[in-house]
Formats: C-alpha cells, structure tokens, sequence
C-alpha cells in the first residue's frame, strides 16, 4: 500500500471467552459440559429447544452456549444448522444437523426452508464469509453513531428507471463528470484555482443517476475505459460516496456535497512530487511524511479557491483519520473524526484495493470488502463498514465472478433479498474462451445447466483471465 493507504493488518478477532486452537481450515473449542435444563442436553447430539444456555466454563470468562432461531436468508457459510422448520425426512440434510460448507447448501436450504435455528458454539466461523451477514445488528457496537448524527434512514429512495433504460443516461454523466474532473485536475496542476461550480456539476451528474438507479451507474462506470488512477480514483469516490448516501438515507442536497467532497479527496497530491506519488515500493519516512502532506495541501487549495463548504471541508480534511487514532494528519479517533470522514475513509481505502496502482495489483472486490470487515471497529466505524457493504452487496456491481460451471460473467445489478444471486453478463465459456454473444442472466431465476443450478463458486480481480469489460463493448 502507498503511504495513504498503508494501515497495519487488522488484528485478529478472537472472542475472549474461547481458547482457541488453530489448524489449518478450522477452528476447535472446548465441549461445553451438559445443559443444566434437564429437558434438554447438548453435546454431541442436536440442541432442542429455541434459546438453550449450558454451565459456563472457568477460562477467565464465562461462556454460553445458544441456539438461535434465523431467517434461512440470514444463514452463513460456517453456521451450524441443527433445527429446520419442517421436518428433516422431507429434506436432503442429515437429521443430526449439519455445518454449512459451501453456496449450494445454502441454495438447498433456501429452496426447502424459511426459518432454522443454528447452534452457536458449533458453528465455525471463516472471516472470508462472513459478508454474508450484511445488515444484521452486532450485539454491541465499539462506537455506535450518536443519535445526533445518525443519517439511516431519513429518505427512502426507490429506482425511478430500469437497469436497461438508466445505463446509457449514466454513461452520459459519467462522460461529462470525467470531463469536468480532468479540467479541475489540470488547471490545479497548472497552478491555476479550483473552480467549485465545476466541481458540483461533477458531482451533480453523478447523484442523479446514482438516485435513479445506482446499480445502472457502476454498471457503467465497468464498461469505460479509464483514464489512469488520479482521473478514475475521483470519479470512483465520488460514485462510491453518492450511492453510500442513498443507501443511507442522506437527502439529495446533501449528497452532492458528499459527492463533491469524494471527487476532491486527492486534490492535493496534484502538489506532490510524481516520483513520491508513483513510487512503486515502499516509501522512506521523509517520502512519507511529503505524501501525507497531501491533506494538507489539499485544505490550501479548497481555501484558495474560496470553497467553504463544511461537507466537503471535513471530508479532505479527514479521510485518512481512522477509528482507532492511527490515522493522520490529526490522528483523531472514533466520534471526534466527523461522520462524512468516516464514511469517505471506507470509500477511499475500498477503492484503492480494488485499482491497479504502481506498488500493489487490485485486489477483487470482494476481497476489499472483507479487508474493511476485518478491520471494522478498529481502523474504521463499524457500523458503517457493515452499511457500506450492504449497499455495495457482497459481489458489487462490475465485479467479475467464476460461476460453478466454469463460466466467466460480469455482474450487472444486486438482488437485495438475495446478495448471492445477482444479476449477471455470462461472457465466457467453461473453458474461459469469450462466447460470441453475451447472454444476462439473473441468479434469483435459479438457472440450471444441466442438472446442476448455476451459482457464483468464486470473485475474480478485474482483468483476470485478460477480460476487460472496457473492451468488450458491451
């Protein structure tokens, strides 16, 4: 990571009740000893009852073992399924429960059930899946948004066109967007003044095809050529924040000036030294501290050019403060970073894992969420990172994905109530050749091939297997 972008690695979460051991692809816990509800016992057999709790076992602190009834929408991979709401003979699981391992039980259960109740302590958590579980509340949050400053929910916002009809009008925003930013970025290179009018057109064009469809957007925003990091970093964020801010509720006027301030995170490395800005390794401190000036540099020129916009002054100000006071220039922390700083610290660190930049590859997408999952309440606000995700859907829109039959496809738009069958582009075939027609498929169809139901088995890194949506002129 360049020196914007170069947190330690999020520390590993372990629940302190447990003493855990590790072996390769698993975890193991003590048994828990035998219920004191004479009614019901756990242990090797299935758990019987709604919320079950055992004798707690002296490892420093107490430990419980539950059952809890879900939604078969909210089951993870890693969960340990031991009650169905119908019977186990009209299924094809084992009556004994069972650990879910992979996508197609999870498809199987969909198919047959609408509530289970998973065991706890038997589950085996894998942090690679845990996106699977967007949008439920964690029992306690480590900073929770001030009642003051929450923004969910205080506009609904529903699509006002279709994928098909917003895609070619978001094209045309993005066109006009990139054209507005290129002139910003030169004239600042040029030694010449911002100009804020330019930069709310931008950001402008953006909101408003993000409120009509976001999906559309981002769809769009896959199949562009880009301009090179600096140019597609600003449109990006600037995207990234105005879809955040409609999943949040934020009303329209404000998400402009989100929106702007996204589009001007960077501004300020225009001042930087290229050979410090492009270096393709790791930088030494004085190199550092000249690339961490873009903060800085970036407040000058939004007050030279007699931009005094809050929104988008706290935005550049703080997008490299993080949750924990790691951050910089200011090393604040927690509620004292404002709240669109935190939200744009999520955007900018997603969106540079997922860009190729001179010292690292991108990353998938999904790989970048989960990097921000792991590293929530600790580098960044954890209730937002888990909004971010939400919004985004654990394959986001533009990702590449292989499918279990081998194809290749794009994804095109979420299915909310399904964030594992969205709607994708089939472009390849199972030997990964280009097929000669794209074919757009929606996953919540439950398309079979064969006598096989087709579902994502893994995300791809942009430009894997040499496939540019770019080129594909789709």
């Amino acid at each position: 990571m360049d020196a914007d972008h170069r947190p330690a690695a999020p520390p590993r979460r372990h629940a302190p009740c447990f003493r855990v051991e590790r072996r390769p692809g698993a975890l193991t816990r003590p048994r828990p000893p035998a219920c004191r509800d004479t009614r019901i016992r756990c242990g090797r057999g299935v758990l019987l009852g709604r919320r079950t709790r055992c004798a707690p076992q002296r490892l420093g602190a107490r430990m419980a073992i539950e059952e809890r009834e879900i939604g078969v929408n909210e089951v993870a991979i890693g969960m340990f399924v031991c009650r169905l709401d119908r019977p186990w003979t009209e299924t094809p699981f084992p009556l004994q429960g069972f650990l879910v391992r992979d996508v197609s039980q999870l498809e199987a259960l969909g198919a047959c059930c609408s509530r289970v109740w998973i065991d706890i302590d038997r589950g085996t958590p894998d942090p690679r899946l845990t996106l699977q579980r967007l949008g439920r509340a964690r029992p306690a949050q480590k900073e929770p948004l001030k009642p003051g400053e929450s923004v969910l929910h205080r506009e609904v916002y529903v699509d006002s066109a279709t994928l098909e009809e917003e895609t070619p009008v978001a094209r045309l925003a993005l066109d006009e967007a990139s054209r507005l930013t290129a002139r910003i970025v030169n004239d600042v290179q040029a030694g010449l003044a911002l100009t804020p009018e330019e930069v709310r057109g931008a950001a402008t064009s953006i909101v408003a095809s993000v409120l009509r469809n976001a999906d559309a957007l981002f769809w769009a925003n896959a199949l562009r050529e880009h301009d090179g990091y600096a140019y597609s970093h600003a449109i990006n964020c600037s995207a990234l924040a105005a879809a955040f801010g409609r999943h949040l509720g934020i009303p329209a006027d404000i998400l402009v000036n989100i929106s702007s301030g996204a589009l001007l995170l960077d501004i300020g490395k225009m001042r930087v030294p290229d050979e410090v800005i492009h270096h393709p390794g790791p930088l030494n401190p004085l190199s550092m501290a000249r690339a961490r000036r873009h903060v800085e540099l970036g407040l000058q020129i939004l007050e030279e050019a007699g931009e005094r916009n809050p929104v988008i002054i706290e935005i550049v100000a703080g997008h490299h403060e993080r949750a924990d006071g790691s951050g910089y220039p200011l090393r604040r922390r927690g509620s004292d970073i404002p709240l669109y700083a935190r939200m744009t610290a999520i955007i900018d660190s997603f969106d540079a894992m997922t860009s190729d930049r001179p010292y690292a590859r991108a990353l998938p997408r999904y790989d970048a969420l989960q990097h921000l999952y792991e590293a929530r309440d600790s580098l960044y606000h954890g209730e937002l990172v888990e909004q971010f995700i939400s919004c985004l859907g654990v394959y986001p829109t533009g990702s590449l994905v292989e499918l279990n039959t081998g194809e290749v496809a794009a994804v095109m738009a979420q299915n909310p109530s399904r964030r594992l069958r969205p709607r994708i582009m089939l472009l390849t075939d199972p030997d990964k050749q280009l097929t000669p027609g794209f074919r757009p498929l929606d996953l919540m169809d439950m398309p079979m091939a064969g006598d096989v139901r087709i579902a994502i088995r893994r995300p791809l890194a942009a430009g894997e297997f040499g496939i540019d949506l770019a080129e594909l002129y789709l």
